[in-house]
């Protein structure tokens, strides 16, 4: 569209209203030959939902936006939800049960339940509330060939779990028309604080012996320098108040240290402890306090990058994100082999850039990183410029042994690079699960199984 072209659409967009029509659509556009795009927030930033045809020469979008059901189990504390829900209406609903999902990607605003499930979806509180696969207690999948039901129970045994398969599926099986999810009583205090560590070895540091040690907060991540001077940049310090800020940083030598955002939710009796036990982490990693005022910031606007991307794409400006994870102990290297990539294409593209990374998503055994580069964007060939940056990137996690994708899914852009991640047996696997499930090859076509 910033382009001035529209060379690819749907030739319609079908609404279903429930899962009954979505059986009958794709029952009919399989015998028709037409190929179906499932549609939620439309958020996706790897071509999720990019109007592809394949081998087809028509093209529905199939927008789930009335599948908007909601029934809660308080006693269970489960609640099965529409695929058609954003998430701000999904936790709307359920804030009126007293219950809470707490799934907050920066896509929070517009990203809808089916789309955290099919592109296995991972939100800022995840360290503390869980990924969204963790969160599915069970889902539905109706497939051309047939519907799947996943039963409702804590656990089972019976064999490989097709849960798992069904989410992040990326609609190339078919549609999710609801899922089930677990929930937890409404947090009645939030408290999200800052800090800052030597360096970004330091934050991640601390990072790790919380994960290994006493257990995560709900929100932690650790901004490297780069972005961490981004960061107080942008917060608008000046005069007075800025010179103070500096002193205060100089004081505690932290003048090119790495900002950390902590937050909490809970019981108050039950935050107070957490937090003290984070602060002690925090401290013994020689992390400095910077106040709650810095946090609250960061929790008020954890939703408005993709606005500021679009304002600096309307000046001139490429800006992009990526995101992948690895093991603490090579951590460090992938952090500086994938900085290094995308600011060295940035270079040869003559189009030097700033490219900043955080982490988060920590687990015991590793965490996730999320790179942003900034550059001006190459006069009459942006996309070539980015689809050069992004090759870079992507080569250099795969040369680390890294995944190709933490949480933005593999959608069109990823997908020559999940032979990397799953290996050629496994590709193998996924596609005779396609062919059993979308015998006629109209679901979602282009994405995932390259």
């Amino acid at each position: 569209m910033r382009g001035g072209r529209l060379d690819t659409a749907p030739d319609a967009v079908l609404l279903p209203a429930d899962a009954a029509a979505v059986r009958r659509v794709l029952e009919i556009c399989a015998a028709e030959g037409v190929a179906v795009v499932p549609f939620g927030g439309g958020t996706s930033v790897v071509g999720g939902v990019e109007p592809l045809r394949g081998t087809h020469g028509r093209l529905v979008s199939l927008d789930l936006c009335r599948l908007r059901g909601v029934e809660v189990d308080r006693r269970s504390l489960t609640a099965r939800l529409g695929a058609g829900l954003r998430g701000p209406e999904a936790e709307a609903a359920l804030n009126a049960e007293g219950v809470v999902l707490g799934h907050f990607p920066q896509s929070f605003e517009y990203a809808t339940i089916g789309g955290f499930a099919a592109t296995r979806s991972a939100g800022q509180a995840s360290s503390g509330y869980g990924r969204f696969d963790a969160l599915v207690s069970s889902i539905r999948l109706q497939a051309p060939a047939g519907a799947i039901q996943t039963l409702q129970t804590p656990h089972t045994a019976a064999g490989p779990a097709l849960r798992e398969l069904l989410v992040g599926s990326e609609g190339v099986l078919g549609v999710i028309p609801e899922v089930s999810v677990r929930v937890r009583p409404a947090p009645p205090l939030r408290r999200y604080e800052a800090w800052i560590a030597e360096s970004f070895e330091a934050g991640a540091e601390i990072v790790r012996a919380l994960a290994q040690g006493p257990g995560l907060p709900e929100v932690i991540r650790v901004s490297d320098e780069e972005e961490t001077a981004g960061s107080l940049a942008l917060s608008g310090q000046r005069g007075v108040a800025g010179r103070l800020f500096g002193a205060y940083l100089g004081l505690r030598r932290r003048r090119r240290g790495a900002l950390v955002i902590v937050g909490f939710e809970g019981e108050e009796e039950a935050v107070a402890r957490h937090r003290a036990l984070t602060v002690r982490a925090l401290r013994a990693g020689g992390a400095a306090y910077l106040g709650r005022a810095a946090g609250s910031s960061w929790e008020h606007g954890r939703y408005q990058g993709p606005y500021l991307r679009d304002t600096l794409m309307e000046i001139g400006a490429m800006v992009e994100t990526l995101e992948t994870s690895h093991t603490w102990s090579r951590l460090g290297e992938l952090h500086a082999a994938v900085g290094g990539a995308i600011a060295d294409a940035l270079l040869a593209q003559g189009t030097p850039g700033l490219v900043f990374c955080h982490l988060s998503h920590a687990y015991a055994d590793g965490a996730s990183l999320y790179f942003t580069f900034i550059s001006r964007a190459r006069h009459g060939a942006p996309l070539e410029q980015w689809a050069a940056v992004k090759r870079a990137a992507s080569e250099a996690i795969v040369a680390c042994g890294a995944t190709i994708t933490h949480h933005h899914a593999v959608g069109r852009d990823h997908a020559p690079y999940m032979e990397a991640v799953v290996g050629a047996t496994g590709l193998e696997v996924l596609r005779a699960l396609k062919a059993q499930l979308d015998p006629a090859g109209i679901m979602n076509p282009g994405k995932l199984i390259p």
